[in-house]
């Protein structure tokens, strides 16, 4: 898929309505396994993982933005050519969910947005500098962390979820990496994600993107979430939320991480707001 060998984990019924989730940065379709546990069996569910993560693993000097909507609307292609899909995103994905749904409205039929709340506006004056950094990074590729067993990668899921319990964070440990054949264990995802971005992030942008979605949205928060911006979705009045048609949930006892540390909760949101609308 434009030129990708994209690999998709998938559960449920072949003629079962049809259910994309989309992961965040530096995670896998794979980790929502949890919350697959907790939805109804007849579901037909796909959750790719995104160019350079998990078992999609191709490598690039660079990754940019528009390459995403434009995976996501051949995968909608493949999966769903002639019927609007109910999309559910967390982070990243969510991002990439409110950017596609805005600019193809008539190919999202619901949108679960799971902390996907963008970026700060940047100043367009900082762009020289931050070409610089682009520039000077990209000389040496980044690298991520690796280790010698999965139980070390354990304590960094767990400092971020911490409610998960560590056979959900073993499970995690084990798709966000493998054991190479030098025995090491490094994540399955191309460190040249880590290199920042060559151009600043255009918020206007994305608002504009926003305000032309069509489909119902329903904003997720964790209610222990530490992005302020999510926390003010919480108190906004309708009227001032980022997307028009939308409504918000907090799910206790969650942060960020929802799918990890509230996937039961996370799931009946999913299913309240989605089923009615098949």
């Amino acid at each position: 898929m434009r030129g990708i060998d994209y690999h998709c984990s998938m559960w449920g019924h072949g003629d079962g309505p049809l259910l994309l989730l989309l992961h965040g940065w530096g995670d896998t379709g794979s980790s929502f396994q949890f919350v697959v546990d907790a939805l109804p069996d007849d579901w037909r569910i796909v959750a790719p993982d995104w160019r350079g993560f998990g078992e999609t693993r191709h490598r690039s000097p660079a990754y940019w933005f528009p390459d995403y909507l434009a995976d996501l609307d051949q995968l909608l292609e493949k999966l769903s050519p002639r019927t609007a899909v109910h999309l559910v995103g967390h982070s990243m994905g969510a991002n990439i969910i409110g950017l596609y749904a805005g600019v193809m409205p008539e190919r999202v039929k619901s949108f679960v947005n799971v902390e996907g709340f963008g970026l700060a506006e940047r100043d367009p004056a900082g762009a020289p500098d931050n070409y610089r950094r682009w520039l000077e990074q990209s000389r040496s590729m980044p690298v991520f962390a690796e280790y010698s067993r999965f139980e070390e990668l354990v304590p960094r899921i767990l400092h971020r979820s911490p409610r998960m319990g560590r056979d959900k964070a073993m499970y995690v440990a084990q798709q966000w990496a493998s054991r190479d054949e030098d025995g090491r264990v490094r994540l399955k995802a191309d460190p040249a994600h880590k290199l920042p971005n060559a151009v600043l992030y255009r918020r206007a942008e994305a608002e504009a993107c926003w305000e032309r979605v069509e489909a119902p949205v329903l904003l997720i928060v964790g209610a222990d979430t530490q992005f302020d911006v999510a926390r003010e979705w919480l108190a906004a009045p309708s009227s001032a939320l980022p997307f028009p048609n939308a409504e918000v949930l907090s799910i206790e006892g969650a942060a960020h991480m929802v799918h990890f540390e509230q996937p039961e909760a996370l799931a009946a949101a999913i299913e309240g707001f989605i089923r009615p609308r098949l």
